[in-house]
């Protein structure tokens, strides 16, 4: 697999990464951890070196999957993982004191068993705690060795800006496919101003863009999908046309519809690694087979064409989530 460079101190990462969040949160039940090991070990045969997890992925568990599966490995691989939830945990709100900060690298470190933690991100931002002094903060950590780069999730341009000026910000993490497309907006312009890395999450549009979702389809009560505006069972059949259309260019390229929508995204700019993530062996090998697909000039002016006419319905996330998004 290539590999691309995000930001500008040169951290390398395979084009694609393996988002670990569904390994254990999020998506209906936790897969095993013999499974687990065994998908992030897959990945990385398949040439997979970034991955991404955090601390309010199962406070803790999720690194230490990730930590255990990469030991063989662990100098060849980037590790990001994020800070930024009260104890850890999203429902309980935003916390990114200096002390916590600290704590949460800490016990990052202990959990992924690793001397360093290759990308750190701030989660979300905190409008109580200046950004300057979060980038401080993490700046430190990086003199003493504990952290190589700085991120941020879901940030807006201002305190992309604010925090930049203070250490330099290697990658920015928020969502972005075929299905949420706000970025272009504000953000992809800024990221490319300023020498930042673009990490897309929920590539696949939460797994709508791969076809195996319609109105019909039902998610386990503990998948965070059922609160999601954009998957009520109306508009999953609204939607369905972004699908239909991603299916035809899949069918004319003898591909998948994940393949297709993650080669457009790997086609948009060379500083973008999108990190899909999945619980099944199969989906992954799918997923990786997306580097291997060659959009023309000509195809991603027929997506656009084509996508333009499709109205995307429904807010990406509930409401009070939806307030801790572009700040």
């Amino acid at each position: 697999m290539k590999r691309r460079v995000l930001g500008k101190n040169g951290l390398e990462v395979s084009e694609l990464g393996l988002g670990c969040m569904g390994l254990t949160f999020g998506y209906g039940p936790a897969a095993s951890e013999a499974d687990a090991i065994a998908l992030i070990q897959k990945a990385y045969d398949l040439g997979v070196t970034f991955f991404d997890s955090a601390e309010a992925y199962s406070q803790g568990v999720n690194e230490a999957l990730l930590g255990k599966a990469v030991k063989p490995f662990r100098d060849k691989v980037v590790i990001a993982t994020k800070f930024g939830f009260k104890e850890g945990d999203a429902s309980k709100g935003v916390d990114s004191r200096r002390e916590r900060i600290r704590a949460v690298a800490e016990a990052s470190l202990k959990h992924l068993n690793t001397d360093v933690i290759d990308l750190f991100y701030q989660h979300r931002v905190d409008p109580n705690v200046p950004i300057e002094d979060v980038a401080g903060t993490v700046k430190d950590l990086i003199q003493e060795g504990k952290v190589r780069h700085f991120g941020m999730s879901e940030a807006g341009v201002l305190s992309i800006r604010k925090a930049h000026a203070v250490l330099p910000v290697t990658a920015l993490q928020s969502e972005y496919s075929l299905w949420w497309r706000e970025p272009e907006k504000e953000i992809l312009p800024t990221l490319e101003e300023l020498g930042i890395g673009f990490v897309p999450f929920s590539p696949l549009g939460k797994g709508f863009l791969t076809g195996a979702i319609n109105e019909t389809t039902k998610f386990d009560p503990t998948d965070f999908r059922n609160t999601v505006p954009r998957f009520s069972e109306e508009n999953r059949k609204a939607n369905q046309a972004m699908v239909n259309l991603i299916k035809s260019v899949a069918d004319a390229k003898n591909a998948t519809p994940a393949q297709i929508a993650l080669a457009w995204l790997l086609a948009q700019k060379p500083w973008i690694a999108p990190i899909p993530g999945t619980t099944k062996m199969h989906r992954l090998e799918e997923n990786v087979g997306a580097v291997n697909i060659a959009l023309s000039k000509e195809d991603i002016q027929n997506i656009e064409e084509a996508a333009a006419n499709i109205e995307v319905v429904g807010a990406r996330y509930p409401q009070h989530l939806q307030n801790r998004v572009g700040k």
